[in-house]
């Protein structure tokens, strides 16, 4: 019988990080899960993320700051969780530096209709 996979999403959280971190938990065709680590850092001023899934993202630790496109900005604290459609442009405007952002991110990849 295999064994399951399994570990600790608040384990091996480095005191400083010069980018974000992703760290890939979980791939199978048409999802794909990731724990998403950041310590102050934002997307760059003028980039957007436009993704071709929907991706739902769960802010585990810390505090974040979502912008879309359309101006809106989200502040996003523990337990707040949203759902990102396919090509929802949007970026991240701040993260916490202390504690880490934690970030739980389901992407959700597009395939043929069904």
């Amino acid at each position: 019988m295999e064994q399951p996979d399994s570990g600790n999403l608040f384990a091996g959280i480095p005191a400083r990080l010069d980018a974000e971190a992703f760290g890939l938990l979980y791939r199978s065709p048409g999802v794909r899960i990731e724990r998403i680590l950041s310590r102050g850092q934002s997307t760059p001023p003028g980039a957007w993320y436009d993704q071709p899934g929907d991706e739902w993202v769960a802010l585990l630790a810390g505090h974040a700051e979502l912008e879309f496109a359309d101006g809106r900005r989200r502040a996003l604290l523990p337990g707040d969780w949203l759902l990102l459609p396919a090509h929802c442009r949007h970026r991240v405007a701040a993260t916490s530096t202390e504690p880490a952002a934690v970030w739980l991110a389901v992407h959700i990849e597009p395939g043929p209709p069904a």
